[in-house]
């Protein structure tokens, strides 16, 4: 509803003048029913009514003739519950308000291109407190996706080509956030996402003729694709034979490992919880090694276990079963897979559910001597006849002399290749960073983290906030040891009381990806997201190791959330999914055979 500067309704905010007058009436009429100034003598009796204090923390995210308006609760309820917000967004002598029960409130029916001055305030049974500190938000139009990008050039390699780009005229109205290449020839597709040109795409057959075209992606969805372009991928001359016959790698056209097409939030305060080791810094070469290792059974004791047995893509990198099958086909592991995006953002980098590694380096050669999985334990030679068994094999020589420069096979070496592939694995194209990348501003407070988000449903955004909000704000406290944007554990986090008198100090795997990579919890024991949350509301048990975070007074903490909070919190949760991660092919099996 409009508001020309009329006069306020008394059911809203009374002005200073009404609302005194109404209280020196209400005073005066207690007081003669008491007594006060009759006949009897008696003091007059004073009446205090109490009003809320002002929201606090006001946001604003601009829409299409529109702002949806975050804050936090008053500091004061005054003498009565807050019972309802009104919202209140000015420009000259136009202002329009919204009413409603709890942040975020949206503002409608603006005028797109104009700049607005907005500010919140909050209702109890005696009336409207005072405003909060304004903000201003210019809705920003008509919003739709991005046009097409101009393909420039394409440029054959061995099984890839590089696609160069300019971006498009126009944006839509909305920041690009990702572009995707894509290959075609007949029925076979092959395509890749970035953030910037050029892109390389791989996977392609090496004298097949292939369309290539590139589109644009906002918070609103893919644009259409460029004109495409004709290419015919060319064979290498320079990889060696063994190792052509055995993988997909290509010594000419090495894969970007270590120059990852991060989001601006993927910055200093993330990269400062980067675990990699000095002298382990993602190298191409040696990543592309750790992901022939990663995949290759060969590495098992009879050929029938890799890493990736383990570690599914299209999982998480998790494994979709409560323990996975070892190297013997019978026996199970004690632990349920471990997630393995975002691994290299949890300091100090020690590694297993209980900790018991001390970096990825060193737990990446576990799996490998462990009697169940890998089984290269001491009776079977140990690592020293894995070794033995890899120079055998002639085409990890040429791989061990491209990555290091050397044909040397060790344990160490191993390790670091292994690490290296698996701190590439970095999340940032789920659909809450695709929406979080139109909002970023590392000078907002909280870097913008309680914003909604223009690709979110409502019920999604309810979940955000109850994910990145306190519990003292009226939110759930998930952020404050799943840490976004990598949504890795906090360091400092203790035992999450999934059983009472725990001792054990665990760590978790992060969050992305997290419906993918079902069951959940070191044992497995939960089969869904929707359980997970229901633990966290009223199953958390006490004992030595609980983290305060966890805690309520001398007891565990009971959040109390409402079904429709609890099925927010899941229904964000899924947007952490990371789908690129899951299908590309730069982190999928390079095994021929």
């Amino acid at each position: 509803m409009l508001d020309q500067g009329m006069t306020e309704p008394m059911g809203g905010i009374l002005s200073g003048r009404t609302r005194h007058g109404w209280l020196a009436v209400a005073s005066g009429l207690l007081a003669a029913a008491c007594g006060g100034g009759g006949s009897s003598g008696a003091s007059d009796v004073a009446v205090q009514i109490n009003i809320p204090g002002a929201p606090l923390g006001l946001s604003a995210t601009p829409g299409n003739a529109s702002i949806s308006l975050s804050f936090n609760p008053p500091a004061s309820s005054g003498s009565s519950a807050v019972s309802s917000y009104s919202a209140f967004c000015t420009a000259g002598a136009t202002t329009v308000s919204a009413t409603g029960s709890s942040s975020p409130l949206a503002v409608s029916e603006l005028s797109n291109g104009v700049t607005y001055s907005c500010s919140v305030s909050a209702s109890n049974s005696f009336g409207a407190g005072p405003r909060s500190t304004a903000v201003s938000a210019t809705p920003l139009g008509t919003l739709g996706t991005p046009g097409a990008p101009t393909l420039v050039s394409v440029t054959p390699g061995n099984t890839s080509a590089a696609l160069r780009f300019d971006p498009p005229a126009a944006s839509g109205g909305a920041p690009i956030v990702r572009y995707s290449a894509a290959c075609v020839s007949g029925q076979a597709t092959a395509s890749v996402f970035g953030r910037s040109s050029p892109i390389v795409v791989l996977g392609l057959t090496n004298g097949g003729t292939y369309q290539c075209s590139v589109s644009a992606s906002s918070s609103l969805g893919a644009g259409p694709s460029s004109r495409a372009l004709n290419v015919v991928p060319n064979p290498s001359s320079s990889t060696p034979a063994r190792v052509a016959e055995f993988t997909t790698v290509d010594f000419d056209t090495v894969t970007p490992y270590s120059r990852l097409d991060l989001p601006a939030y993927f910055d200093g305060t993330v990269f400062a919880l980067d675990n990699t080791p000095p002298g382990n810094n993602v190298d191409d070469r040696i990543a592309t090694l750790g992901r022939v290792l990663f995949y290759d059974k060969r590495l098992s004791r009879n050929d029938t276990v890799a890493c990736a047995s383990c570690h599914h893509q299209a999982n998480g990198f998790s494994d979709p079963r409560r323990f996975s099958v070892g190297f013997d086909g019978a026996s199970f592991t004690s632990a349920h897979s471990m997630a393995l995006a975002n691994v290299r953002f949890y300091r100090p980098g020690e590694m297993f559910w209980d900790r018991r590694s001390v970096s990825v380096e060193n737990q990446a050669s576990q799996p490998i001597i462990n009697s169940i999985e890998m089984g290269w334990n001491d009776a079977a030679g140990g690592f020293g006849a894995l070794i033995a068994k890899l120079e055998g094999l002639g085409y990890y020589s040429d791989l061990f002399s491209f990555a290091f420069g050397t044909p040397v096979i060790s344990e160490a070496r191993i390790g670091r290749a292994l690490a290296q592939f698996e701190r590439s694995l970095v999340s940032s194209s789920s659909r809450w960073d695709t929406g979080y990348a139109t909002v970023f501003d590392a000078a907002a407070p909280n870097r913008n983290l309680g914003v909604d988000l223009p690709n979110l449903t409502v019920e999604e955004n309810r979940g955000r906030q109850l994910f990145m909000t306190g519990r003292g704000q009226g939110g759930a406290g998930c952020s404050a040891c799943h840490l976004p944007p990598s949504f890795s554990l906090a360091a400092n986090s203790l035992s999450n009381g999934l059983d009472a008198g725990e001792t054990r100090i665990f760590k978790s795997p992060s969050l992305k990806n997290v419906a993918m990579t079902a069951p959940y919890m070191h044992d497995g024991r939960f089969d869904t997201l929707e359980q997970v949350v229901d633990f966290y509301d009223r199953g958390i048990r006490l004992g030595p190791a609980l983290d305060n975070r966890l805690r309520q007074g001398a007891g565990a903490q009971q959040l109390g959330l409402s079904p429709s909070d609890r099925a927010a919190l899941v229904a964000f949760m899924k947007t952490l999914d990371d789908v690129e991660l899951a299908s590309d092919l730069r982190y999928s099996s390079p095994m021929k055979k």
